[in-house]
């Protein structure tokens, strides 16, 4: 349902072949999805079976023929339904770097500190990427903002944790 949600909603924007999809999805929507280029191909397959979208060839110069996406009437009406059941809904995110949290007692303090710290030396460099992002005139900020704010509480968590194991050190 989001994959279809986020093809509709590009191609509500503006008519892309396959490419264009791929390429402005992993520049601008990577911390939300991460869809795969075949995966985007065989959506827009089934999108077009279901009547959703419809494409075109296009020649641009001496390019070879692209096949160029746009959204349907039916294609419409159900990016607004899609749209209005992804932003009612909650959807539970799993944190799967938790899981050798689970298993952190299992490690000497001092090995489990210096673990963390590289982790956390990974978030903070993350986290200075995003930021520096520039901002978008669009909804589409909100999606760097939650990354944002996603990546300042990791960074605010994993130091926490590292301080209880400087605690248990003592």
């Amino acid at each position: 349902m989001d994959r279809e949600l986020l093809l509709l909603g590009i191609l509500r924007e503006q008519e892309m072949h396959g490419y264009e999809l791929h390429e402005f999805i992993d520049k601008n929507l990577a911390s939300c999805t991460d869809m795969k280029k075949s995966t985007a191909y065989y959506l827009l397959k089934k999108m077009e079976e279901a009547g959703l979208i419809s494409q075109e060839t296009r020649q641009e110069g001496n390019r070879p023929p692209r096949q160029v996406y746009h959204l349907t009437p039916a294609g419409e009406a159900e990016f607004q339904r899609l749209l209005r059941e992804n932003l009612a809904h909650y959807r539970t995110a799993y944190f799967t770097g938790d899981i050798g949290l689970v298993f952190l007692d299992q490690l000497d303090p001092a090995e489990a500190r210096s673990l963390l710290l590289k982790r956390r030396a990974e978030l903070a460099d993350e986290l200075a990427v995003a930021e520096s992002i520039p901002g978008h005139p669009s909804s589409l900020q909100l999606v760097f903002d939650h990354l944002v704010y996603h990546l300042r509480a990791e960074l605010a968590w994993t130091d926490s944790i590292i301080q209880r194991l400087n605690g248990s050190d003592a």
